[in-house]
C-alpha cells in the first residue's frame, strides 16, 4: 500500500519552555493531521515559528521585548513563510520511503499537482536527499534520491496519486483546525494571529 503524509521537520528544541512540546528527535519529520496529541501540536507550532525566526528588516516592525512575542515575531510578521518539510510517500509493501530534501517546504507542494495536471512532467523536492517525481503516461515514477545511481523508486498510478494528494491536503486542513484550538488554549493573547500565520505557512485558507 502507498501512503502520502504532509510532514514538518522538527528542529532541535533543547531548553524550549514557552509551551509544552513532545520529545521528538531533532530534524525528524512529524506527520501533520487532525488527531495529533497536544504536545505534538506544540512541537509543530514551535517548528514553524523557529524556521521563520529571522531578525526583522526595514519592512517589518521590531521584535517585541518579551520572550514569547520575540519568538513568535517572524511567524506573525513574515510573508511569505517557510514550512520546512513536504510530502512523505511510503510504499509499505516494499518498505520504501520518499522524504523531502533540504530546502523543501510544504508551501511548495503545488509542484505535485503541477506534475499531475500542469505543464511540468517532472518535479524535484529538495536535496540531500534529492527526491523527484516524473509523469510517464498513466504512471508517476518517484525516485527517493536522484543523487545516487541505486536509488529506490516508487510507482503510483496518476488516479491513485490524485486521491492520495487530496487526502494529504485534508490532513493539513484538519491539522490547522486542531492547531487553532491549541493556540486558543496555549497562546490566548496571540491565538487569532497565530491561526492566520499557520494558514499562510501551510498555504491554506483561514477560517471565515
Amino acid at each position: 500500500m502507498i501512503t502520502i503524509q504532509p510532514v514538518l521537520e522538527i528542529p532541535t528544541c533543547e531548553g524550549f519552555d514557552l509551551w509544552p512540546i513532545a520529545e521528538i528527535e531533532p530534524y525528524a519529520f512529524l506527520a501533520l493531521h487532525g488527531a495529533l496529541p497536544s504536545d505534538q501540536v506544540g512541537s509543530a507550532v514551535m517548528a514553524l515559528a523557529a524556521c521563520n525566526d529571522l531578525d526583522p528588516g526595514d519592512d517589518r516592525p521590531p521584535r517585541p521585548e518579551d520572550r514569547l512575542g520575540s519568538f513568535l515575531h517572524g511567524l506573525l510578521t513574515m510573508d511569505p513563510l517557510f514550512a520546512s518539510g513536504g510530502f512523505q510517500v511510503t510504499d509499505t509493501a516494499a518498505g520504501t520511503r520518499l522524504v523531502p530534501g533540504c530546502c523543501s517546504g510544504l508551501e511548495d507542494r503545488g509542484d505535485w499537482w503541477e506534475v499531475l495536471d500542469g505543464d511540468s512532467t517532472a518535479a524535484w523536492f529538495g536535496h540531500d536527499p534529492s527526491p523527484a517525481a516524473e509523469h510517464r503516461g498513466s504512471t508517476i515514477h518517484l525516485t527517493v534520491d536522484t543523487g545516487t545511481n541505486t536509488s529506490a523508486r516508487i510507482q503510483v498510478q496518476v488516479s491513485e496519486l490524485r486521491r492520495l494528494l487530496a487526502g494529504a491536503e485534508q490532513d493539513l486542513i484538519d491539522f490547522l483546525h486542531l492547531a487553532t484550538h491549541w493556540a486558543a488554549s496555549h497562546l490566548p493573547d496571540h491565538s487569532e494571529r497565530v491561526h492566520q500565520a499557520l494558514a499562510r505557512a501551510l498555504t491554506l485558507p483561514p477560517r471565515n
